[in-house]
């Protein structure tokens, strides 16, 4: 419980932070939370983590951005929001099955191109801003409004922010692994011994 308590409260102050630079937005460690959690997380509960953060610093993001900018967050932005985090879950449940360093990567990979996606389609079907063509789903996705920095960065952010904080996360658990005299935890498993080769008859010759 501690240790769910703890990353509550570090993913909802990191996800905080563009209140202070609109830079940083989607530098989080929420995605990565979701994903990691379910590669080591035997304990289901500590998956309802991210979820934890992404509603208490949705309140406070919401409020902000009403009172910065006159926006509110349309529910639909918090459904494709979970729904990304669900999906985190889905692809940390299927790394764990085949954990490899590789397979992290790509996992980290995969859930920060879902969120861009998922999250920019959103903003573009439910924002009266953007023509709702081929090319307004383009501008979406990279330029977005003008008022904030380009859509573009923040998939930059994402994506490092995914990575950085997964690679973090794994390093910890494997730190933690070491400690404790433990194999790796992404170390592909052993082989099964080979079955002893069965013993052939020694022909014994005629003298």
């Amino acid at each position: 419980m501690p240790v769910a308590v703890l990353l509550i409260v570090l993913a909802a102050l990191y996800r905080v932070l563009p209140t202070l630079d609109l830079s940083l937005s989607n530098f989080s460690p929420v995605m990565a939370i979701a994903f990691c959690g379910a590669v080591y997380f035997r304990n289901r509960w500590m998956w309802l983590v991210p979820f934890a953060a992404l509603s208490l610093s949705d309140v406070y993001i919401n409020w902000f951005y009403a009172r910065e900018f006159g926006f509110h967050w349309p529910v639909s932005g918090f459904i494709a929001r979970t729904a990304c985090f669900a999906a985190a879950l889905g692809i940390g449940a299927w790394v764990a099955r085949r954990k490899s360093w590789l397979n992290l990567l790509n996992g980290g990979l995969l859930g920060a191109i879902l969120f861009y996606l998922v999250t920019n389609t959103q903003s573009w079907a439910a924002d009266a801003f953007y023509a709702k063509t081929l090319a307004g789903w383009w501008q979406a996705l990279t330029v977005g409004h003008p008022e904030y920095p380009p859509t573009v960065y923040f998939f930059r952010n994402t994506l490092f922010g995914d990575l950085m904080f997964t690679g973090l996360f794994a390093g910890i658990m494997e730190w933690i692994a070491r400690r404790r005299g433990e194999p790796s935890l992404l170390d592909d498993e052993e082989a099964e011994p080979e079955e002893d080769a069965e013993e052939k008859p020694v022909e014994v010759e005629a003298k």
